[in-house]
C-alpha cells in the first residue's frame, strides 16, 4: 500500500505532463521535479544501491538526450521528462521505457503524418494542424508518458 501512492502521484504528474504538452508544448519543470521525488521514493526500500544505479542511469539518459535535443530532434521539456522518469525505474525497466516511448513516439509520428485522417475534437484537430503547418513540434512528451504508464502499469501487475 506505501508504493501505492508514490505510484498515483507519478501517474498524476505523467499524465498532468502529457496534457500541458499537448496544450501548450511546454513541460513546466516542477513536474520533472516531482517526478524525481516520487520516482527515488518507490526505488528508496530496495536500497541505496538501487537508488544511485537508477540515477546513474537517468544522468546517462539526460546526456543522450540532450545531444539529441541540441540537434533540434526533441525539445528539453522532453529531455527532462524521459531523465525524470529513470530516476523512478530498475536499469533494466528504463530500456523497456526507452523502447516502449520510441514505439509510441513512430506510432505517434504516423498519426501526424496521417492527421487529414485523424478523428478528433474539430477544435483539437484545427490547433494542432495550425501547428504543424508552421512547423511547430509533435507533443513527444505524450509518447514518453505512454511509454512510462506501460512500463509501470506492467511492473505493477506482473
Amino acid at each position: 500500500m506505501l508504493n501505492l501512492l508514490p505510484v498515483l502521484g507519478i501517474a498524476a504528474l505523467l499524465l498532468l505532463a502529457a496534457w500541458r504538452d499537448l496544450a501548450t508544448r511546454m513541460i513546466p519543470d516542477g513536474i520533472p521535479v516531482g517526478l524525481v521525488i516520487l520516482g527515488l521514493m518507490l526505488r528508496l526500500p530496495e536500497g541505496w544501491s538501487a537508488v544511485l544505479a537508477s540515477v546513474l542511469v537517468a544522468v546517462l539518459v539526460f546526456v543522450v538526450l540532450l545531444v539529441l535535443a541540441m540537434r533540434g530532434f526533441l525539445g528539453g521539456g522532453d529531455v527532462k521528462l524521459a531523465a525524470a522518469v529513470a530516476c523512478g525505474l530498475p536499469p533494466a525497466a528504463t530500456w523497456d521505457f526507452i523502447f516502449a516511448t520510441t514505439v509510441v513516439g513512430g506510432l505517434l509520428g504516423l498519426g501526424y503524418m496521417a492527421r487529414p485522417r485523424l478523428v478528433l475534437p474539430g477544435r483539437v484537430l484545427a490547433i494542432e494542424a495550425w501547428r504543424l503547418r508552421r512547423g511547430g513540434p509533435v507533443p513527444y512528451a505524450v509518447a514518453i508518458v505512454a511509454g512510462a504508464i506501460l512500463v509501470l502499469l506492467r511492473d505493477r501487475v506482473a
